[in-house]
């Protein structure tokens, strides 16, 4: 069928047109759906593309509205013809599908599927199929290789040509694990390189980027990265903003609707990430536990994998397994981490003995891997940094590299104690019900909502002693908390 090109000032971010309504019926598509266009030229030029339907005159029955990526990819002028037929069915669909048989995909028929995902040729009910598919069928570990090369070719990297360049990832599922700002700190002002580029929050409360972004920009180009890490050693920002993994960037927001995180492309995410920047000495934490991420079976096995990519691309990984059992520190959400991460970097302030803890004991196995300290003396060295104010200064260097202002941090307009029923000690601490409770008051798109946890597992507390502090930016956020936690009970007091 033959349809004049209209134009309007719209960008989508992805190929996609509308259509009237009676036309799309003409061609048995339907909104969502997907077209072939088609330019009738000597060389002719084609593309899918994703449509939207749309009654009325605006858009008449031999006309296309095209979005401004349409026009620019197939470098079309106003009322230029154009030949739109329905798609025939994408091949990477078919190869989705044949993933969702639980059968292997091979390398060419992974990278065809990435591919797709980049050129916006798969819509997004499209990838969550291929989430989904990774989600019920594991990729094996050639599939993860496969998967990380794919990840990469499609995007830019930034080449940082040093000896030791380091990072560190949590694969998540732990409150307040907020310790990437803490071992960066601390790992930069020992002269480490640290580029630290993050996804913001999947499945959990708050990423790192959401923490950073509190008081700091987390979107620069490259040429101010490089800047900004010739200035600080470090930089804390949002890998989506680079295109350095946009195939991940695009998977990584269907999950988030789907609220599913598929080992695989976990796996896939964090390593392309950490290659896309340079890091060669790369720590991984696993956090497991009853209500963690992983039980301790699924962490051997992660910790098995990620070994074996190391091995293949010869970096040097290494994983730590730990204790994923209840929260760490007692701020959760944005806002709240932040002030715990603070009260850490700050030799002044009394800070959560946990988070530190951890914070400290991942730092020294960097500085183990890189050869900064001996073995075993690790922890040593990082807390030593962390104790002379070194840590907190490099902290502050950085988030004034990014544009940060610590005045930027705010409190909720609302609030609400939780008070112990009864007296006795806290046996457990539901990790998935208090990430749900945060949620609900509003994280992590609400920076300063979240939870105050004043006790941990094994502690003791009296009767109508307040065990927790809820934050948020509404009311009703606030009272469906309440009605939430006294239902779910997420810390169990015996």
């Amino acid at each position: 069928m033959e349809l004049k090109a209209k134009f309007s000032k719209w960008s989508a971010g992805l190929l996609v047109v509308m259509l009237n309504k009676k036309t799309a019926l003409k061609l048995g598509v339907h909104t969502q759906g997907r077209i072939s266009i088609k330019t009738l030229l000597k060389y002719p030029k084609e593309i899918s593309s994703i449509i939207d339907t749309i009654e009325g005159n605006s858009v008449k029955e031999n006309e296309i509205l095209v979005s401004s990526e349409v026009r620019k990819r197939l470098n079309l002028r106003k009322n230029q013809k154009i030949d739109v037929n329905l798609a025939p069915e994408s091949k990477s669909l078919i190869l989705i599908k044949k993933k969702l048989n639980n059968k292997r995909l091979t390398r060419e028929e992974i990278t065809q599927i990435i591919k797709d995902i980049v050129h916006n040729s798969l819509s997004e009910p499209e990838i969550a199929l291929f989430v989904a598919a990774m989600h019920k069928h594991e990729m094996n570990i050639k599939e993860i290789i496969y998967l990380i090369k794919a990840i990469l070719k499609f995007g830019n990297k930034l080449n940082i040509k040093k000896e030791f360049v380091v990072d560190k990832h949590s694969i998540g599922g732990i409150p307040g694990n907020r310790t990437t700002p803490i071992v960066v700190s601390i790992c930069a002002a020992a002269g480490l390189t640290f580029p630290k580029t993050s996804s913001r929050a999947i499945t959990s409360e708050a990423g790192t980027v959401d923490v950073i972004e509190t008081i700091a920009r987390v979107e620069f180009s490259v040429k101010e990265l490089k800047n900004i890490l010739k200035k600080t050693n470090a930089f804390m920002v949002w890998g989506g903003s680079l295109g350095m993994v946009p195939a991940d960037s695009k998977i990584i927001k269907v999950e988030k609707m789907l609220k599913i995180d598929p080992k695989s492309q976990l796996i896939a995410s964090i390593i392309s990430k950490k290659f896309s920047v340079g890091s060669n000495h790369i720590l991984i934490d696993i956090p497991y536990g009853k209500n963690a991420k992983v039980n301790k079976k699924k962490a051997e096995d992660l910790k098995s994998k990620f070994s074996k990519i190391g091995k293949y691309f010869h970096k040097k990984i290494k994983i730590v397994l730990t204790d994923g059992n209840q929260p760490i520190g007692n701020g959760i959400g944005s806002s709240l981490e932040l002030i715990d991460v603070i009260k850490v970097l700050d030799p002044n302030q009394k800070s959560p003995e946990d988070l530190e803890k951890k914070s400290v004991f991942l730092a020294g196995e960097i500085f183990e891997m890189t050869g900064k300290a001996k073995n075993k003396k690790g922890i040593e060295l990082a807390e030593g940094i962390l104790k002379s104010g070194k840590a907190f200064e490099k902290f502050k260097q950085i988030i004034k590299a990014q544009k940060g202002n610590f005045r930027k941090i705010k409190k909720a307009k609302f609030k609400k104690d939780i008070f112990s029923k009864n007296s006795g000690k806290i046996v457990g601490i539901n990790n998935k019900k208090i990430i749900s409770l945060v949620r609900i008051l509003g994280c992590p798109v609400d920076k300063s909502s979240g939870i105050y946890i004043y006790f941990h597992v094994g502690d003791k507390v009296k009767k109508r002693e307040k065990i927790l502090t809820f934050y948020s930016e509404t009311k009703t956020r606030l009272n469906e908390a309440v009605k939430f936690y006294n239902k779910e009970r997420p810390i169990k007091i015996r």
